[in-house]
């Protein structure tokens, strides 16, 4: 009879590492899960969520090549938070119906270990902690984000700490780990080796 596979919930707040860490976590036989890239999916022309947003929107929400226009869609929830409601009504069951079809198939295929890399895990309250067998979060200073970010994503400090204060707080996320990977001050080399000591302690 075949292993039931581990689903390890993987979060952390922009700028702490959790795309390198998942990039280690596939390297070492994982399958990951995107929920970012999956949403990002579903909003490009022909993505399943283009319909909805058409309908609650309208067409200045869609730009020419017919997918979501970002700006136009990040400058108006910013300003109506309601809208941001609303956006997150049409796209988070989509991302949850592509996950499970990525699962299944993972399952199907016999993997190991399933990683559910969600950005907003602790944000979206008991829905990700019931899915997922383990919580790991990948944590760092929030001067060690803002820095991170402003060179990455060529941002003010402002607009980083605007987007770090709409996130769970720091101390929000580790309440929720079951692992934490604290990702301050160490090269990719330390890195992995923190991933790989985390699977051994999981089992994998």
């Amino acid at each position: 009879m075949s292993r039931k596979p581990l689903r390890l919930g993987l979060t952390g707040g922009i700028g702490s590492g959790k795309s390198t860490v998942a990039s280690i976590l596939a390297r070492a036989g994982a399958t990951v899960m995107d929920a970012d890239a999956i949403s990002r999916s579903l909003t490009q022309a022909g993505g399943r969520a283009i319909p909805a947003i058409l309908a609650e929107f309208g067409e200045t929400l869609i730009g020419p090549d017919g997918a979501m226009d970002r700006e136009a869609m990040r400058a108006l929830v910013f300003s109506n938070p309601s809208s941001k409601r609303q956006l997150e009504a049409i796209v988070h069951p989509l991302v949850g119906q592509v996950l499970q079809e990525q699962s299944n198939a993972a399952v199907a295929a016999g993997h190991a270990c399933l990683v559910y890399d969600v950005p907003l895990l602790v944000e979206s309250g008991d829905r990700w902690r019931r899915q997922v067998d383990w919580v790991c979060v990948v944590d760092c200073e929030v001067e060690t984000q803002i820095q991170r970010v402003m060179a990455r994503n060529q941002l003010g400090r402002a607009d980083v700490e605007r987007i770090i204060s709409q996130q769970a707080s720091r101390q929000q996320r580790l309440a929720c780990a079951d692992a934490v990977i604290f990702n301050e001050g160490i090269d990719l080399a330390h890195l992995e080796r923190l991933v790989h000591e985390m699977m051994t302690r999981f089992g994998l």
